[in-house]
């Protein structure tokens, strides 16, 4: 009997996958009580917290590294004792003398009358010092392994060498603190990673960079993404694809920088100014279409599934890391509904996926987010090629910091007793927004021994999606990652700067999903710059 139309043309009930969010445990939080908003204290107590946490860690790497070495090298526990002609390890804070990085004395003596320069792209040069300190002073290291070592201000690092004649320190070789240990419900559960990834499996979306309210605002793109997350557009393959994400992170940039709202005719400026008598009346200066237009987005896919975001460099919020989630009643409507959430800038998540059955257990994975700012910092301080944006951020695993540059040239908030941005536990998921390109690799701990397994965690840059239209899909279980692209036909300047570059999308069809079969094989390929 040949069954009926009705039957064929009814579309499979569908249901999306669901992630719950867990308790963050160990993990630090990086909201700032309102007892601790102090701007009294110095910055200086962020470095001397970071190297007293970190330089246990330096010190068991060191002994493991040079413990058998055959000049028996001693630990000098200043680095101002260091013994002339004697092989020695000392370990401090690294603090890069850069010519052309930004120096507040010098913007102070400066005469006001005249413009400022412009600032500069890159701090690297070839005039640049490595200075090694702790609370005894300060020692130059030289050294061709020191050059070559992709060091950044606020590193803790070990260095083994001899003093110079000269009083400087030339180094041997170097060793850090090496990446952090999984956390005791990490180790429990097994990380499945580039296996083939069951059709079930709980997956997020990850994206940044919107940059809404732009001179040339991708709005075509953005009505596409929120089309696929929440079903409606593609077919039923399509359809059944994005019922798999079980939630949306916004990295941060969500929002374009203020800018004019109308521009000056000829003549117009002669006349006297005159001041509006209604409050927020004054068109010239601020629009509130930017944010009643992102509050829209967010509404229609916040019905669907969860949404998490992150305040960015562009956005309304302050500029000091770490950034404090944006006001909840900006956004209007969807500040109401329970599965939207303001987070901070870096944030932890650690979210639980449920068990299904007997072909799925629970499982839980930690997520550590940023908007991007710590890495295009650090980027400044080295040159490029041979460095890459995904070796930096690889270092900063091995540096066991994830924003190691604060308070130098990164602006943080001045803290007393605690440095929050050590990675005191390696996380599953380290996602980095707001980059030029999309890239990924698996980082391992190679240098881990003893019946501990390996620490291991996948390493996700989230390209600006207003620049590339891309969307990056990660799978909970498996850590696969997959990228998506919207474009209509025309548009420039879409997926030119991914990694990967899927076709672009017809207005009204979905590109299939593409597994991203081609992480760095080497993270010092110029390539993924």
């Amino acid at each position: 009997m040949a069954p009926r139309i009705e039957s064929i043309l009814e579309p499979p009930a569908l249901t999306r996958s669901t992630t719950t969010v867990l308790d963050p445990g160990s993990n630090p939080s990086f909201q700032i009580a309102k007892e601790n908003k102090s701007y009294k204290h110095q910055y200086s107590n962020i470095y001397f917290v970071r190297l007293r946490l970190l330089r246990k860690f330096v010190e068991d790497a060191a002994l493991r590294r040079w413990g058998t070495h055959s000049s028996n090298p001693i630990l000098v526990p200043r680095v101002l004792e260091v013994v002339k002609s004697r092989m020695c390890y000392i370990i401090g804070t690294v603090y890069m003398d850069m010519p052309l990085k930004p120096n507040v004395i010098e913007d102070l003596a400066r005469d006001q009358s005249i413009p400022p320069p412009a600032p500069n792209r890159q701090f690297y040069s070839e005039e640049d010092n490595i200075m090694l300190e702790d609370e005894s002073g300060r020692i130059r290291l030289v050294g061709d392994r020191a050059k070559d070592a992709r060091l950044v201000t606020g590193v803790v690092v070990g260095a083994l060498g001899a003093e110079t004649p000269n009083g400087d320190f030339e180094v041997v070789d170097l060793c850090y603190a090496g990446m952090a240990p999984t956390s005791e419900e990490e180790e429990e559960t097994k990380m499945d990673v580039d296996e083939n990834s069951s059709t079930s499996d709980e997956w997020i979306a990850v994206v940044s960079g919107l940059n809404i309210g732009a001179l040339s605002p991708p709005d075509a793109q953005l009505q596409m993404l929120v089309e696929y997350l929440t079903g409606e557009e593609g077919g039923v393959s399509e359809q059944i694809a994005s019922t798999q994400i079980s939630r949306l992170i916004i990295a941060g940039n969500s929002m374009a920088q203020l800018s004019l709202s109308h521009k000056s005719e000829p003549g117009e400026h002669d006349q006297p100014f005159k001041k509006s008598k209604r409050f927020g009346s004054d068109t010239a200066t601020f629009s509130p279409h930017p944010i009643l237009t992102l509050s829209d987005y967010l509404c229609d896919i916040a019905t669907s599934l969860p949404v998490h975001i992150l305040p960015g460099e562009s956005d309304p919020s302050g500029t000091i890391l770490p950034q404090q989630p944006l006001p909840k009643a900006m956004f209007g409507v969807v500040a109401k509904l329970p599965t939207f959430t303001c987070e901070t800038n870096p944030t932890y998540l650690r979210l639980g996926c449920p068990a299904e059955g007997s072909s799925h257990s629970s499982l839980e994975r930690t997520l550590l987010i940023n908007s991007g700012q710590p890495l295009d910092d650090m980027f400044k301080y080295l040159p490029s090629p041979p460095n890459t944006r995904l070796s930096i951020l690889e270092s900063t695993l091995k540096w066991r910091h994830m924003a190691p540059t604060a308070p130098d040239t990164l602006w943080c908030h001045p803290y007393f007793g605690t440095d929050p941005f050590i990675i005191t536990a390696t996380p599953d998921l380290y996602i980095v927004g707001n980059q030029r390109r999309f890239a990924t690799k698996i980082v391992v701990d190679e240098d881990q021994t003893g019946e501990m397994s390996k620490a291991r965690c996948r390493v996700v840059m989230v390209p600006d999606f207003s620049r590339t239209g891309v969307l990056v899909l990660v799978n909970l279980r498996s850590l696969d990652v997959k990228t998506l692209t919207f474009g209509v036909q025309g548009m420039t300047g879409v997926g030119k700067n991914t990694e990967q570059q899927p076709e672009a999308l017809p207005s009204s069809l979905t590109a299939p999903l593409e597994s991203v079969s081609t992480a760095p094989k080497s993270s010092l390929s110029s390539e993924y710059l």
